[in-house]
């Protein structure tokens, strides 16, 4: 499957929420975070596990941890509202973290801050951006984890349209990318329609 939007009864009833104009921006970041980690308990029934020895208070056991570390990637700032609800679920995750901002002459998205933990290439990676909408930015984070060797990518966003998705899946089709909604188009501002505006904004009461 090239990417995933999923179909939860608790994910439709918050996205009502969030997208709703009259939602406040302490209401906007819970949910936010709330649909994160639904999403994230969805993916990680996927995960890979190694049994380990343990010793309960009574006996020797088996246990199980995750094989793999992972890796967080959002991307500045929206993204840095979905990271809380992957770690309340996966405290050993390790954040990386990228900002970026639109170059005004050429209209791609420019990398002005990229920080990585060392044992990245080996990771399983999460790039955290709510909206994806043209692509770029995502498109962008992929090429920079690429950079470091990166091989198990995948996008996490609560909204995204066809033209994100497939400028993505046209250049890297071996990316996972998993979404609560697929919506309509782009306007002519390039806001996701109806979506819910600016989502870093909305989360931070910048406007």
């Amino acid at each position: 499957m090239p990417y995933q939007v999923f179909n939860h009864p608790l994910m439709k009833h918050k996205m009502t929420i969030i997208r709703d104009k009259n939602c406040g921006t302490k209401m906007f970041r819970e949910v936010i975070e709330e649909l994160t980690a639904l999403m994230v308990y969805e993916i990680s029934r996927d995960l890979e596990l190694v049994e380990i020895d343990i010793e309960t208070p009574i006996a020797k056991s088996k246990g199980f941890q995750l094989k793999k570390d992972i890796v967080i990637v959002p991307i500045l700032r929206a993204g840095l509202g979905m990271t809380q609800g992957i770690q309340n679920l996966i405290p050993s995750v390790k954040i990386a973290h990228v900002g970026m901002f639109r170059n005004p002459e050429t209209l791609l998205p420019q990398v002005y801050y990229a920080k990585f933990p060392n044992n990245i290439a080996q990771a399983k990676t999460f790039i955290l951006d709510p909206l994806l909408a043209t692509g770029g930015s995502v498109l962008a984070a992929i090429e920079l984890l690429i950079e470091q060797k990166v091989q198990d990518i995948s996008v996490l966003s609560i909204i995204g349209v066809d033209q994100g998705i497939n400028k993505i899946l046209d250049k890297y089709p071996n990316v996972h990318i998993y979404l609560i909604s697929k919506d309509e188009k782009l306007n002519d501002h390039a806001y996701i329609v109806p979506g819910l505006g600016d989502a870093g904004d909305r989360l931070f009461g910048t406007k």
